[in-house]
């Protein structure tokens, strides 16, 4: 291990850090609030510490995928525990614990929270909270796409080829570049979504803020009551229509730029994603029309949002869905697992996966009708590479066990069975809103603190792919 690289990097993360957290600072001084003061000491402390490690260890070598490794998960931990300082120094968030809770939250895009009332927290560390979902966002795509195969691991191996423009083999040599292009699409969407918002009626604070938690698929609202609060069919399909942007591949976004207006119809994910928006929404909406909504208008709006929300796993809510009937509470937890598109900001196990399993199962069913047929797992006219299947099927296992001992973690702590769930899901899944406790009206900050840290854990795991973080546990890793 290259430990001067993995500083040096680290530090030039906090560099940005320090930065970024000078962007609040306006709208503290604009409604008059305080936490300006926290925001630049915290700005300071984060530039001091960012500049001792980007400047004191200087290293020539080439980072390898061992270095990446390291620097992909400890940036993350490195940017919450640095991002909590506004909250806990501003006094909003008293505990280490809640504080880093809420700031990994932010950062890995999952929009959990334990705040018990938003609206009177001070605006500069409201736009500060929400900035995490931001930076988050841009960063996990920036991975997805660019880094994470470098590495070896993640989605994008299913793309090369199927999707147009920077996809994973063309991407490797121009990181910096490719990195400039997403942040450009993902720039793009943030200003038309801020401008269509404040159209709606929302003020610059309100728009920037949700945007941020749209685009980033995070969740985190300046509002109790969530988008509810604005009540508005127009707020409401707009966000819809950019959940389901930044749910979606964004090297299919950037070929939309390029004139490729076909990428999206031929993009297989694309379309599976579509259909399980539409398919559920009309499952769902049939209840909700019989059982809670008086008309097919208010139906199919709080319906296709609910969907949207939790299948790009954005945990946005108009609607408590823990007053629907199980059934479509149930459909709604398999969506948080599904999650959105390989190569965008959405949590969850990906919409790619989980269609190669469909294909892969449907596969060994003809095998098992026909043994000497020669079957192979296609994805258009690509055949999927047998390490391929096997890393899906494996990221398949390792999310159900890591599930499975999350919920039980939970259980030994005295939590109810059907809360831990709801928690371990939100968490692994980068969802937010859970079930029972953890509902979309409800919050977390009645946990203890062993289980706000297990879950903190599981929002990195499951936001960095898995693998990523496990990997640093195995011992060879380490080994020269």
């Amino acid at each position: 291990m290259n430990y001067k690289i993995v500083i040096r990097v680290l530090g030039f993360l906090l560099l940005f850090l320090s930065a970024s957290m000078l962007l609040p600072i306006p709208f503290s001084l604009y409604y008059g609030d305080s936490d300006y003061i926290a925001l630049l000491i915290s700005a300071g402390i984060s530039f001091l510490f960012g500049s001792i490690a980007f400047i004191g260890f200087q290293e020539k070598r080439d980072m390898r995928p061992k270095e990446g490794f390291a620097i992909v998960t400890f940036g993350w931990i490195v940017l919450s525990a640095f991002g909590s300082l506004p909250f806990l120094l501003s006094g909003t968030i008293p505990s280490v614990t809640d504080a880093f809770f809420e700031t990994m939250s932010g950062f890995s895009t999952t929009g959990s929270t334990i705040l018990t009332d938003i609206e009177i927290l001070p605006h500069g560390i409201l736009f500060w909270r929400s900035l995490t979902h931001w930076i988050g966002g841009m960063g996990i795509i920036v991975l997805s796409i660019a880094i994470l195969p470098f590495l070896g691991v993640g989605g994008m191996q299913l793309f090369k080829a199927e999707v147009p423009g920077p996809i994973a083999d063309k991407l490797k040599p121009r990181v910096t570049e490719t990195a400039k292009i997403l942040w450009g699409v993902y720039l793009i969407f943030t200003i038309a979504e801020t401008i269509l918002l404040m159209l709606g009626g929302m003020t610059l604070f309100d728009a920037l803020t949700h945007t941020f938690g749209t685009m980033a698929t995070g969740g985190f609202s300046t509002k109790n009551g969530s988008v509810g609060s604005f009540n508005s069919a127009y707020i409401d399909y707009v966000i819809i229509v950019f959940m389901i942007i930044a749910g979606t591949n964004f090297s299919l976004h950037y070929s939309l730029f390029r004139g490729k207006f076909k990428a999206f119809h031929k993009n297989q994910e694309f379309r599976f994603f579509i259909f399980l928006i539409i398919a559920g929404t009309f499952v769902i909406g049939i209840d909700t029309y019989m059982n809670d909504y008086s008309t097919i208008a208010e139906a199919v709006r709080k319906t296709l949002f609910q969907v949207v929300a939790i299948i790009t796993t954005t945990g946005y809510g108009t609607a408590d869905y823990e007053q629907w009937a199980v059934s479509s509470q149930v459909i709604l937890f398999m969506l948080m697992f599904i999650g959105g598109c390989a190569g965008s900001t959405g949590g969850g196990m990906k919409v790619m996966r989980v269609f190669v399993l469909f294909k892969f199962i449907y596969s060994e069913i003809v095998r098992l009708l026909h043994p000497q047929a020669v079957v192979r797992v296609r994805i258009g006219s690509y055949s999927i590479d047998r390490k391929v299947m096997t890393n899906i099927a494996g990221f398949f296992v390792a999310v159900t066990l890591l599930s499975a001992f999350g919920t039980l973690a939970l259980t030994f702590m005295g939590i109810d069975l059907v809360t831990s769930l709801g928690c371990v899901a939100a968490s692994i899944n980068n969802i937010g809103p859970g079930l029972n406790l953890v509902g979309p009206t409800d919050n977390y900050a009645f946990l203890p603190d062993a289980a706000k840290w297990l879950l903190a854990f599981l929002m990195i795991i499951g936001r960095l792919e898995v693998f990523t973080v496990i990997i640093l546990f195995s011992p060879s890793y380490w080994h020269k």
